[in-house]
């Protein structure tokens, strides 16, 4: 939970940094053009100081103030597949996404190659839950997990295939998170305030797949709205630990459908509200919802 917590920090924190860097539209760009091959190595050398730094002080970081609690142990593997009805991992597909379409734009602000942008950039996500997952794989109370290097690996080659197929992200990893009856049965674990718990809490949270529908349609009417998206999103509840051996509640899978709105296609006339909308595109837009439960349909007239 500490990852989630992590990583979605570290999402944002690059997606912030990237709203001020002004990267290029490349959506708008065919493959050939002067964008490619004009790399700026003032720009490139500014990226890799910025990203090595980012990434080493986030680290030592988690190793000082989260594993130095914890006793070590010699580098081992756990499955935790079964964990939280697979929460976690759409958690870790998530943060390796956008940590990677991050990575990709920075690539591109230094006039990098398209191809090499997308794979460099791409990968950064999966770069660095590696590194975590190996600080897990030498802690005791852990160890380094299959299941999160297999999510981590989906979420970083979802952003690189999006962006070398078709130079924009037309299916995004979304997030929200409304208030669980559950978390007050566990706060220790599920979190004490709303902050925490918006992060720590899985029956809290929605991870949804947002297909952008003009974009993916190839719809030419200019009175569509560019921003119009429909979303798949799959939630739980019923867990007040991680494993259901471990307590007498009732779990329960839900899936949803919704429709969203794209805020990386929106454009105002104000920089900095393009960069602030740019930058919480991650979160799901609340709108109406349907939810399947215990093969029982439920509607929401609104979601978050």
């Amino acid at each position: 939970m500490r990852l989630l917590l992590l990583c979605l920090t570290f999402s944002i924190s690059i997606l912030c940094k990237s709203q001020e860097w002004n990267f290029p539209d490349m959506s708008k760009h065919g493959w050939e053009t002067p964008l490619d091959n004009k790399l700026d190595q003032k720009k490139f050398n500014t990226l890799i100081i910025s990203q090595a730094s980012s990434y080493s002080v986030t680290l030592i970081a988690l190793n000082q103030l989260w594993y130095s609690d914890y006793p070590r142990s010699s580098f081992h593997f756990i499955n935790d597949n079964n964990a939280w009805l697979q929460m976690d991992k759409l958690g870790h597909i998530t943060a390796s996404y956008y940590i990677g379409v991050a990575g990709i734009q920075s690539y591109l602000w230094t006039g990098m190659n398209k191809k090499k942008a997308a794979w460099y950039g791409g990968m950064s996500g999966f770069v660095f839950l590696s590194a975590i997952e190996i600080l897990d794989g030498f802690s005791k109370e852990w160890g380094a997990s299959t299941g999160d290097i297999i999510a981590n690996t989906f979420g970083s080659a979802m952003a690189i295939t999006q962006q070398i197929a078709w130079s924009e992200q037309r299916i995004q990893f979304k997030y929200s998170y409304r208030p669980s009856q559950w978390a007050k049965q566990n706060p220790g674990l599920l979190g004490e305030s709303h902050i925490q718990r918006s992060l720590k809490d899985y029956n809290g949270q929605t991870y949804w797949l947002s297909f952008n529908l003009k974009s993916l349609l190839n719809i030419e009417h200019k009175r569509f709205p560019s921003w119009l998206s429909f979303a798949i999103g799959h939630g739980a509840n019923g867990m007040t630990r991680a494993y259901k051996k471990d307590e007498i509640t009732y779990r329960q899978r839900q899936l949803l459908m919704s429709f969203d709105v794209d805020l990386n296609k929106i454009r105002t006339k104000s920089k900095f509200l393009n960069s602030v909308l740019h930058t919480f595109g991650f979160i799901k837009f609340p709108m109406p919802a349907l939810e399947l439960r215990n093969g029982k349909f439920f509607a929401h007239p609104l979601y978050y």
